[in-house]
């Protein structure tokens, strides 16, 4: 997708309004827990200001489901954004109305202004044509940062560009595309792809497109016992979807034709429940009893995932192999973890896809060592699925 950058439009004295993912957690006490969310966004920012631009910035927090709630107030975010930059960031009461044109037209250059909450409003996420010329008009030049809200078509994300000529991606929305983009055009070979998760039906458009580009899938999380079950193994009390059994029946057959090289377990982690306390130990598929349940990759597999990961030249993983949130039953997730970090080390390109497989990299303080953690877990997966991100599609060629 080659979409015209911040890096090609000049904004000096322009008002440019620029769309954000600043939906950050908050505690308690209304303090932000995370602000990765906040850093990701701040190259794209502090190009617009260095360059002498008036930057407005917009964004959602949690779900306040179209009216105005406190709860959900981006004045947290003011403040956290204010430090990170080390200048003022003024607050608006609203995202359109009167009063907010007014501190709009009252920017100089190089200030900043975050408007409030836009779900405050239910024509953001109805993507209302009124409300989108309204927030069109506070602007001179559109910017969309917001990978994770790319695969919405809102107000913010999709209905703004037809009100404005000038809309742009900023570099996260660039980065993103440059890898998860280059990995589905035009990978290095070999190239490996680790699916994870619970469920075949989540992956399963994923695993179409997939198919079309990838030498070697490793398939981790719950959903290999509904591969097992197919195949005829006792998966015990393992997590099984039961109406998709034909389906990975088919998509062993389908990886089977197109010299796909697909692996799945040949151990996994027992547990009779998912509780931190619950005692687990390593079987082979073959001797799973009828009490126990599937809670991880087993260590024999774990090693053949990481020599194959080590072998690869693009790694993309999406889902992890088990119940990584507790710690007896993460090893499986973080040795995926670990050997991403080493193929990353050898040059190779290592892409995580948001969600699930970016706080388990997180969780083993990996980060640093993956090429590229995607921002958004919905549009990721939307955007390997092979679908069209409204977002990003709507911007200037």
């Amino acid at each position: 997708m080659q979409k015209k950058t911040l890096s090609d439009i000049s904004v000096k004295g322009k008002r440019v309004i620029m769309r954000v993912d600043f939906n950050v957690p908050l505690d308690d006490n209304k303090n932000i827990t995370d602000d990765k969310r906040i850093v990701e966004s701040l190259p794209s920012i502090t190009k617009v200001l260095n360059d002498g631009g008036r930057l407005i910035i917009m964004s959602h927090l949690g779900r306040p489901k179209g009216k105005v709630n406190k709860e959900y107030s981006l004045a947290p975010v003011a403040q956290k954004l204010a430090e990170l930059l080390s200048r003022p960031v003024a607050m608006a009461s609203d995202c359109i109305g009167s009063e907010v044109t007014e501190q709009v037209l009252a920017l100089k250059d190089g200030d900043v202004l975050l408007l409030e909450n836009l779900r405050f409003h239910p024509e953001e996420e109805a993507n209302d044509p009124g409300f989108s010329k309204e927030l069109a008009s506070l602007g001179e030049v559109y910017v969309n940062d917001a990978f994770g809200t790319a695969h919405r078509a809102h107000a913010s994300t999709e209905g703004i560009t037809h009100f404005i000529k000038t809309a742009v991606a900023g570099f996260l929305i660039e980065r993103e595309l440059l890898y998860l983009g280059k990995a589905l055009q035009e990978p290095e070979r070999p190239f490996v792809a680790i699916l994870g998760g619970s469920k075949i039906s989540g992956k399963i458009d994923v695993l179409e497109n997939l198919f079309k580009k990838v030498d070697t899938v490793l398939i981790g999380g719950a959903m290999v016992f509904t591969f097992f079950k197919a195949q005829g193994y006792e998966v015990g009390k393992s997590l099984v979807e039961d109406s998709k059994v034909e389906l990975a029946l088919k998509i062993l057959e389908e990886a089977k034709n197109k010299g796909i090289k697909l692996l799945l377990p040949v151990d996994v982690i027992l547990a009779a429940e998912i509780s931190a306390d619950a005692a687990c130990y390593p079987a082979s598929i073959a001797s799973i009893p009828e009490n126990m349940m599937g809670v991880d990759i087993g260590p024999i597999t774990a090693e053949t995932y990481r020599n194959e990961i080590l072998s690869a030249r693009t790694v993309l993983w999406n889902g992890p192999m088990g119940v990584f949130e507790i710690d007896n039953f993460a090893a499986g997730t973080m040795a995926v973890a670990k050997a991403l970090t080493e193929a990353t080390a050898k040059g190779g390109t290592t892409i995580v896809g948001g969600g699930d497989s970016a706080a388990a990299i997180a969780k083993a303080g990996l980060s640093k060592g993956i090429t590229h953690i995607s921002t958004g877990g919905g549009a990721s997966l939307e955007f390997l699925e092979g679908k069209e991100l409204p977002g990003i599609a709507a911007l200037n060629d």
